[in-house]
């Protein structure tokens, strides 16, 4: 009896060790999650810097950051580091309008002439119908990437007063309201609209309106120091085994154009905030911003073309742009994203409202694939787990694509245009959105040059029967297409038609001004 009350003592105590170890066990860290995603895409795309923070249920449960500021100098980028955005401010500038419309001085209905009455488009019809909300959906008619020779490359000298007075000479691609077309012209018009509506300038508006109320103390527009904020990452492309700075800061870093379409820098920590806002938003926030205001904003108003590759891997089958958000369903959830790109620098930022789930990512280098794969397998994460699909899966799969991209377009074989060979073109050219260009002669080749895009010189170069320019900075070079009378009409296009569409050159239509001096 005694052995068998000592072997039910043991059998109990040994349950009670099983059930508070079971009750007590602690889930696996986030980083088990994670850090292998992270790993492998920093080290397949060699990247020169890295953050990522991860929201689950409401709450930050995965932040990490790899590389450096700049290659090579030892400044290892943490949640505090500043990158650009890129096209994420779109939201950001959808959200200072919305709190301009819960103010009483703006109304998403009302005409663009309203609050700006230069403002024109080549249709008066579209002119006198165009209002506040049209400009942020992508769906004015204006070819994709209509207009951005204005915008990038940078430096260059047009102004946002030059973005509104060449609308009327881009002509449109398909009807008002009719299409969808990726556009970031109208997102400075909106940034001007806001300035008219808010009696400040964008920056300003959006420092005041967006950035204090929120608590954003790392994020910056419009002009300032870089070295008073400090911790700044800076761009970089990879060139053989190393990555390498491009477009560097000056320490007085200028209010830029493009600020309304792309031009807000924030820290990874700022950016959870940002998120955690539309996520689970505190009772104050909801206060800054309705709940009426915040559902405008991801409605959506515009149906996009949904990808092959986006149907086989997220099963999406609902695709639209809202006001600064792309809305879309994944494995059957609803997600609401954009994404960031300029040249060396990537974001993207994904959210799962009816999860209270979502991240951030933000890259200082030239990583559309290595953005793609880290948006893809972190989103796996929460809507499809067990895809059994991991980061080197998706990066093999756009590796492939790649190669057969490659496959279907070479560079043509050229070689320097001699200047007798053009000798009826050469002369001064006149745009009139992007204005004058020189095609003189320099030696014995012939040079490009923009008189308001500096970056845009280049030598043209012959190949077989056609010209094109192979620009001095590595933009996307573009054919010439002369005209048989030098009176007429000389166009330009993309030589890779999957170059970056905002080297809209196919909106260009020079007529000719006069001699070489």
């Amino acid at each position: 009896m005694r052995a068998d009350r000592i072997l039910h003592r043991c059998i109990a105590a040994l349950w009670l060790m099983l059930a508070t170890s079971t009750a007590t066990a602690a889930p696996p860290p986030a980083s088990a999650e994670f850090d292998p995603i992270v790993d492998a895409v920093m080290t397949r795309y060699h990247l020169a810097g890295l953050a990522v923070g991860v929201i689950d249920h409401g709450k930050v449960v995965y932040t990490r950051t790899l590389g450096e500021r700049v290659a090579g100098s030892g400044e290892p980028i943490n949640q505090d580091t500043l990158f650009k955005i890129a096209s994420n401010s779109k939201a950001f500038t959808s959200t200072l309008l919305a709190r301009l419309v819960e103010q009483g001085k703006l109304r998403w209905d009302a005409p663009v002439r309203d609050y700006l009455p230069d403002f024109r488009m080549a249709d008066p019809w579209v002119t006198e119908h165009m209002q506040v909300g049209d400009l942020l959906t992508h769906r004015s008619g204006l070819r994709e990437g209509a207009g951005d020779l204005m915008l990038w490359p940078e430096p260059n000298a047009f102004t946002r007063q030059d973005i509104v007075h060449a609308l009327p000479y881009l002509k449109p691609a398909y009807p008002f309201r009719a299409g969808y077309a990726y556009d970031n012209l109208l997102y400075v018009v909106a940034g001007e609209v806001a300035a008219a509506a808010g009696h400040a300038p964008y920056d300003v508006l959006l420092r005041h309106e967006v950035f204090e109320p929120l608590g954003l103390t790392r994020c910056q527009i419009g002009a300032w120091q870089r070295d008073t904020v400090g911790n700044v990452a800076q761009p970089h492309v990879r060139k053989g085994d190393r990555n390498v700075v491009i477009d560097a800061d000056a320490t007085d870093i200028p209010d830029i154009t493009s600020a309304a379409a792309g031009g807000v820098r924030c820290s990874l920590d700022d950016m959870l905030v940002w998120a955690r806002n539309w996520l689970v938003p505190t009772a104050q926030q909801t206060q800054w911003l309705s709940e009426a205001q915040r559902r405008m904003l991801w409605t959506p108003y515009t149906p996009m073309p949904i990808s092959a590759r986006r149907r086989a891997w997220d099963g999406t089958t609902r695709y639209a742009y809202g006001y600064g958000w792309r809305i879309a369903d994944v494995d059957g959830e609803l997600t609401v994203s954009h994404t960031g790109t300029l040249s060396g620098m990537y974001s993207a930022m994904t959210l799962l409202p009816d999860r209270q789930s979502g991240f951030v990512v933000l890259i200082n280098s030239e990583a559309e694939d290595a953005r793609t794969v880290l948006m893809e397998a972190l989103t796996k994460h929460f809507t499809s787990p067990h895809d059994g699909h991991d980061a080197d899966w998706y990066a093999d799969q756009l590796s492939k694509a790649d190669a057969a991209r490659r496959e279907t377009f070479t560079m043509p074989a050229s070689s320097p245009a001699k200047p007798e060979g053009l000798r009826q073109q050469l002369g001064s050219w006149r745009d009139p959105w992007f204005g004058s260009i020189t095609l003189c002669a320099h030696g014995h080749a012939v040079r490009f040059a923009s008189t308001k895009s500096p970056r845009l010189t280049g030598t043209v170069m012959q190949a077989g029967k056609r010209y094109l320019v192979h620009w001095d900075h590595g933009d996307a070079d573009a054919w010439l297409r002369f005209p048989a009378n030098p009176h007429d009409t000389l166009r330009m296009s993309k030589v890779d038609p999957s170059a970056d569409f905002s080297y809209d050159f196919e909106d260009l239509a020079f007529q000719r001004e006069h001699d070489c001096d």
